[in-house]
């Protein structure tokens, strides 16, 4: 396949100037020939909806929404869409401390050097090298029966060489595109460590403050239960009730300690979990307890095609399909012959002062060509793997595109669910409280044993933490539905840039 230039400098040739063949003759070694496939992005036809979030349900899903004209964006920082300070400053932290981040940065940095590298293929190669030395010598007096005499004497050289190859095939320019599609698709694996990151944090902290409120609850129904037992106790030295009833208030306030105590291990292994992202080591860091003031909190979904410019693992996937398609071109340029200028020159002198007159310059110019003649069918196999590689890699694409629109579909669904079973959990818990209400008044009036009372007890405080985990499947599935749609990913607004 001929590229625009090529085809230009056949233009000036057909003109038949003499400017136009000097500047076609020119300009031949500065172009070639493209023999990369022209790339189109693998079409992955998106619908036109998500089905977990059609219209007339979003009004009804606990606040969530479709998106608006005028925010149908999330931007970079999109933890502060929770209002939550702490949480914010954390999230500051990992963002310059964290250690996959600054990985992945590397990595994105080695790719750029790489793109300069091939770069610096489209110039020629100067070496020179600057050599001294001096010698002593003997030579025969002209007189006979003389013996040889010793004389001394510098010897100064600087030999150069230059080499260029005319990209005639395209293959430097291939090698170039390709390495840049690299960096471009390692720019988006960065983002997508830090949307990682940043997600699995926040995940962290709101599980670590459901555990806070979690304890907080279990620490009064402690202090409940201590009230409970001290009341048995004096019914049963008053002998009003039996000491089995004494026995079920000691076994349900130790029960609940012991719950409230096990809490403190899920909780020192969120602590740590959060020191590692913040790129700490978990013995320096510690959080405080405190309360977890924050529900979830309408996302922008936008519209399933976004998908394709705000997710950045679909981003440096579509890249590295280009970039299979460019290292085709690289391997198909191999059909044809490499050519090589070149030239050499050196001057030498005695002395340090003639070093540079014209008299002791000594040069050549020429150049040269290569083509492989046979090699048993490797070129063909390397251009085949290379095609291969090129359909491997546009399936990927396909797979990360049609996972996003699952990862988006799964936390939809999950939230609107979740957001029903809430609603009911708490109706569960009000018919809990309003049970143990009435256990406590049939038991003081004697009319049900103390039984009845722990049974109305214990069912409260299991609807109460089964809402609290509620809460805490839906603060997760928000986050991963911010996750699915890419976090403040955009290429539109040119995340993406060349090196």
């Amino acid at each position: 396949m001929m590229d625009h230039s090529m085809k230009t400098i056949f233009s000036m040739l057909k003109t038949g100037t003499r400017t136009s063949l000097i500047a076609a003759a020119c300009l031949l070694p500065l172009a070639g020939c493209n023999f990369a496939p022209k790339y189109d992005k693998p079409v992955v036809p998106p619908p036109e909806a998500y089905k977990e979030l059609p219209p007339e349900q979003a009004a009804k899903s606990d606040g969530w929404k479709t998106a608006t004209p005028a925010d149908d964006v999330l931007r970079g920082k999109w933890w502060e869409i929770f209002h939550d300070s702490e949480l914010n400053a954390l999230e500051e932290q990992a963002s310059v401390s964290n250690q996959s981040i600054a990985a992945a940065t590397a990595n994105f940095l080695a790719a750029r050097a790489v793109v300069k590298q091939a770069r610096s293929q489209f110039y020629p190669t100067l070496s020179v090298t600057p050599t001294v030395s001096r010698s002593r010598q003997f030579y025969a007096p002209t007189g006979a029966g003389e013996a040889p005499k010793p004389f001394t004497s510098n010897e100064y050289a600087l030999p150069f060489d230059a080499s260029w190859e005319p990209d005639l095939w395209g293959r430097i320019r291939n090698t170039v595109k390709a390495s840049t599609l690299e960096s471009q698709a390692t720019r988006a694996d960065l983002e997508n460590v830090r949307l990682t990151v940043h997600a699995e944090l926040a995940e962290d902290y709101f599980q670590l403050r459901i555990l806070d409120a979690e304890r907080r609850l279990l620490d009064a129904e402690v202090l409940a239960y201590e009230e409970s037992l001290k009341l048995t106790k004096v019914g049963f030295d008053a002998q009003l009730t039996s000491g089995q009833d004494v026995e079920l208030a000691e076994t349900q306030l130790d029960n609940t300690r012991a719950q409230a105590t096990d809490l403190g291990v899920q909780r020192a292994l969120l602590e740590h979990a959060i020191a590692t992202l913040l790129g700490k080591p978990a013995s320096l860091f510690s959080l405080a307890a405190n309360t977890l003031d924050v529900a979830p909190v309408a996302v922008p979904s936008g519209v399933p095609s976004q998908l394709l410019e705000r997710r950045p693992d679909i981003a440096a996937a579509e890249r590295r399909v280009a970039e299979a398609n460019a290292q085709i071109g690289v391997a198909r340029a191999a059909y044809f012959p490499t050519t090589i200028l070149g030239g050499s020159g050196s001057s030498q002198s005695s002395t340090l002062g003639n070093l540079f007159s014209g008299s002791s310059l000594i040069w050549s110019v020429g150049a040269s060509m290569a083509q492989t003649l046979f090699d048993g069918g490797k070129r063909r196999a390397v251009t085949e793997q290379a095609r291969a590689i090129y359909q491997g890699t546009a399936a990927n694409y396909r797979q990360t595109v049609l996972g996003a629109f699952q990862d988006v579909e799964d936390n939809l669904s999950t939230l609107r669910i979740l957001a029903q079973e809430f609603h009911e959990q708490d109706a569960a818990v009000a018919s809990s409280q309003r049970y143990l209400t009435l256990a406590n008044v049939r038991y003081k009036s004697g009319l049900d044993s103390y039984l009845d009372v722990i049974t109305a007890q214990t069912a409260l405080l299991s609807s109460q933490r089964t809402a609290m985990n509620l809460r805490l499947q839906q603060m997760t599935a928000n986050i991963q539905l911010i996750k699915a749609l890419g976090g403040g990913w955009d290429t539109s607004h040119g995340t993406i840039v060349s090196p």
